[in-house]
Parts: structure tokens; C-alpha cells; sequence
């Protein structure tokens, strides 16, 4: 229970600091990326009913759909969900290719997983105060090898500094997981990676005031632009009537008999 408890208000605390990453977002190809703190507050507050389910406290299926909400998430989208998300923010160059193709190859994870995770029932336990999450599919090695490719390689290969930590942190975490507790990898270190995810708010701080410059600089910039032609308008204008009137003028003069 007290695992349960610990999953909710976790959930609840990502899931505040994912709303204020939210509010931080300038344009639309952030939105995705900005999502990653709140879906993990989702995710952590399904594995409390996976929680509850184990210990009794819930019926069967909610435990059944708790689990399949929770692997299907963790196993079957993050491959793709986090590669795509990045290779939306990145500028034009060599980067934003290779994010590319780990964006095409996490695809192609993801429909590989999907199938398993359809086809194929999820075992679920305790073991050493840890939940373990079991599939014939996706316990492979190389399905394991090409999730950490796709999810911490594109985020370590971001040009952005405040990235790259939640990459390399990631990256730790799964190391460190799988040292101590391998049987238990996906819920763990999906923990883990919500508590890290938090990082992202200060990304998106970043990006925000970067933004608001950029958008001030532009802003200035059009003011002395629009004030220069005024100035020039204005002192044409005296000239362009001056012009006027004397060809008026002169058009009454040679309509007079």
C-alpha cells in the first residue's frame, strides 16, 4: 500500500510540474516535448493501480487495464515518442538527420512491441519490493539495446544543453537499474525517468526567455523600421504637394479660353 501511496503523490507532484512546462511553450512544435512530464505523472499514477491490483485493494481488471496502460506506454511508445518529439525541435543539420533515423528506427520498435504487447500477455508481480512487468516479446536484448538507442540517443544528440542532462541522467538511471535490479527494469526506471523529467521545466524556462527576447529584438527592430519610413513619408510628403498643386494648376490654366 505504502508503494501505491508513494506512486500517487509522486504523480501528483510531476504532474504540477508538468502543467507549469506546459505553460512555458511558444510554439507548436513543443507541445509534444512539453507533454513527456505529465504523460510520466500519468504513467506513475496507473502504476499505484498496478499497486493496488497486486495487493488485493482493486479488482482484477482494473489491474489488467492498469498494467496495460502502463506497459504499453513504457514499452510500446517511448521508443518513438521520444526520438519524434526531439527531432521536432531541432534545427536543420546533421543532428536533426541522425534524430531522424532514430525516430524512423523507434517507429519501427514501436510496432514490433505493439504487436508483442497485443499478442502476447504481460505477466505481472512483486519481487524485492519492485514490480516486474513480463513479456516473451520485449524482454529481448536487442529490444532493450535499440530502446535505449532510440530514447536516450536522441536526447543525448540534442543541440540543447538542458537535453542532453535528461539524456545522460536517463542514461545513468538505466545503468544503475539494471546493475541492481534487472527483473524489475521498465517499472523502475520509468520512475526514474519521471523524477528526471522534471529537468525539462528549466529547458523550457530556457527556451521561453530565449523566445521573448527574439520576439522583443523583432518587435524593436520593426519599430525603427515602420519610424524610418514615417520620417521619410513625412518629409516627401511637402514636396509630393507642392508637385501636386502646381500640376492642378497648370491643368486650369490651359482649360481657361
Amino acid at each position: 500500500m505504502n508503494f501505491a501511496i508513494m506512486n500517487f503523490v509522486l504523480s501528483g507532484a510531476i504532474g504540477i510540474i508538468g502543467i507549469l512546462t506546459l505553460t512555458k511553450v511558444s510554439e507548436k512544435k513543443e507541445i509534444l516535448f512539453a507533454l513527456l512530464p505529465l504523460l510520466f505523472a500519468l504513467h506513475q499514477f496507473t502504476q499505484g493501480f498496478v499497486w493496488l491490483g497486486l495487493n488485493g485493494f482493486v479488482d482484477e481488471n482494473t489491474l489488467k487495464t492498469a498494467k496495460n496502460i502502463f506497459v504499453f506506454y513504457a514499452q510500446g511508445l517511448l521508443q518513438f515518442l521520444v526520438p519524434f518529439a526531439i527531432f521536432l525541435l531541432e534545427p536543420r543539420g546533421t543532428r536533426k538527420n541522425i534524430i531522424a533515423l532514430l525516430s524512423i528506427l523507434g517507429g519501427i520498435l514501436t510496432i514490433y512491441t505493439l504487436w508483442g504487447l497485443y499478442n502476447y500477455p504481460t505477466s505481472v508481480s512483486i519481487q524485492n519490493s519492485a514490480i516486474i512487468y513480463a513479456n516473451p516479446v520485449t524482454k529481448h536484448f536487442w529490444v532493450a539495446a535499440l530502446y535505449i538507442l532510440t530514447t536516450c540517443g536522441s536526447l543525448i544528440l540534442s543541440s540543447s544543453i538542458a537535453i542532453q542532462l535528461f539524456g545522460v541522467l536517463n542514461l545513468l538511471g538505466i545503468t544503475i537499474v539494471h546493475l541492481l535490479k534487472p527483473y524489475a527494469f521498465t517499472s523502475v526506471w520509468c520512475l526514474y525517468a519521471a523524477v528526471v523529467s522534471v529537468v525539462l521545466y528549466f529547458y523550457f524556462i530556457e527556451r521561453r526567455v530565449a523566445f521573448l527576447k527574439n520576439l522583443k529584438e523583432q518587435e524593436y527592430a520593426l519599430s525603427e523600421k515602420l519610424e524610418t519610413e514615417l520620417i521619410s513619408l513625412q518629409k516627401k510628403a511637402p514636396s509630393v504637394q507642392k508637385k501636386a498643386m502646381e500640376y492642378f494648376q497648370n491643368i486650369k490654366k490651359i482649360k481657361r479660353p
